[in-house]
């Protein structure tokens, strides 16, 4: 009977302070081969979980494309797409649109490989070659303009190319009209940003300056192509050449721009305090007072306070300030609470004789960012940290429309 086959030993020499030690024999470890490694189980949904966990930014599913055929099928994958933006929660800021009287452009705010050339988002393409337009706002991945002379509201998708005209209510025309585009999807589950197809709503809001100076509103929707009824103020409104539209716990709110000191109309002096107010839920719109310093700004910006609450970024002798308006539990009034306050050239890191004006560009509602025009240069403020980012130059304060949406280059 043969005996067993012993297992591959080899020696191994230790040495030690007397010179060479005992012998002894070791076990040989043996690797796995090239073939073993490549029968090794392939597990196809972990793939995807990782692919799913990659940066927002534009770069990021085309880089994984080009891995090999199979990822580039993964990540141009509709299903895969879809669970890619649920997973991600919210789309990337692109950049903003800049405007200058009737000038129209997109600035991108992202490093390369990232940037997106200015002449993608050509404002001839967003109008539909119309050129007398005012850009309104920008929200879920849609800008909305105004044809003045056509007297229409252009719903536009940057990112497709779609294009909605629609012709605004006789009561709006020749007047100053201030509007916002809102998504209008139902589904629990969806994602802003991604929702090239959805359903979506346009709210107008004028003010009647030949009477009473009462702000009035209408809702257009996708679903029905229609508008809906007027809906009128109770209270009076001065309002200086609106700030765009910020949308604050599914309630919209305008607010007046800083008049210049020598502004012809008496109505502007003075009266710039109040906010106009439309709740999306009870169709009902409202005139509110903000605080008291609002009248000596000089610049400020509605944004969305901790907690969903209304609040205000308010630019005032050199100062950054932080408003919050607080509703009492008892018997629901309101009061404003100053919640921050620094010095811009503290909070910017810039020397204390900051030359030239300070101004309030814009405000990112998804990532509760403010734009800063201050020394000539553009910068982008996260709120909640106070964290802030240098942007561009500029010789000029253009008012910054945020744009953010889901964007992935052109596969080659």
């Amino acid at each position: 009977m043969p005996l067993p086959r012993s297992p591959r030993l080899h020696p191994q020499i230790h040495a030690s302070g007397n010179g060479v030690g005992m012998t002894r024999c070791v076990r040989r470890r043996r690797g796995k081969s090239p073939e073993a490694l490549q029968s090794l189980p392939f597990n196809e949904d972990m793939l995807r979980e990782i692919l799913l966990r990659l940066s927002p930014q534009p770069s990021s599913l085309l880089r994984a494309s080009a891995v090999c055929k199979h990822w580039r099928g993964l990540v141009t994958d509709p299903r895969f797409l879809r669970r890619f933006r649920a997973h991600q929660g919210k789309p990337p800021l692109l950049g903003v649109f800049e405007t200058y009287i009737w000038n129209i452009r997109f600035r991108s705010t992202l490093d390369t490989p990232d940037r997106i050339p200015q002449e993608r988002f050509d404002a001839r393409d967003l109008s539909g070659s119309s050129d007398n337009v005012k850009l309104l706002g920008c929200r879920h991945g849609r800008v909305l303009l105004l044809d003045v002379e056509r007297h229409k509201v252009i719903v536009c998708d940057p990112i497709t190319g779609e294009h909605h005209r629609v012709a605004t209510p006789r009561v709006f025309r020749g007047l100053y009209n201030y509007g916002a585009v809102l998504c209008a999807a139902a589904d629990d589950d969806h994602v802003h940003g991604s929702c090239h197809s959805s359903p979506f709503k346009v709210v107008l809001m004028c003010l009647d300056g030949v009477t009473d100076f009462k702000p009035f509103s209408c809702v257009y929707s996708s679903k029905t192509r229609v508008w809906g009824n007027i809906i009128t103020a109770t209270d009076e409104c001065h309002l200086a050449d609106s700030n765009p539209g910020v949308l604050v716990n599914n309630v919209l709110y305008w607010s007046s721009k800083t008049p210049s000191p020598n502004a012809t109309f008496l109505y502007l002096a003075g009266q710039t305090d109040d906010i106009v107010e439309f709740d999306l839920d009870r169709h009902s719109l409202a005139v509110i007072k903000g605080p008291a310093c609002l009248n000596r700004s000089l610049a400020h910006q509605i944004i969305r306070a901790e907690d969903d609450a209304l609040g205000l970024a308010i630019l005032l002798h050199g100062r950054f300030e932080v408003w919050q308006r607080m509703v009492c539990c008892h018997d629901g009034g309101t009061t404003w609470l100053l919640h921050n306050s620094l010095e811009v050239h503290t909070l910017l890191g810039l020397p204390p004789q900051i030359q030239g004006p300070m101004k309030i560009l814009g405000y990112d509602e998804d990532n509760h960012a403010i734009f800063l025009f201050v020394d000539a240069n553009v910068y982008m403020l996260q709120l909640m940290s106070m964290q802030f980012t240098k942007l561009y130059e500029s010789q000029y304060p253009f008012k910054c429309h945020p744009f953010a949406s889901f964007y992935a280059r052109a596969h080659p």
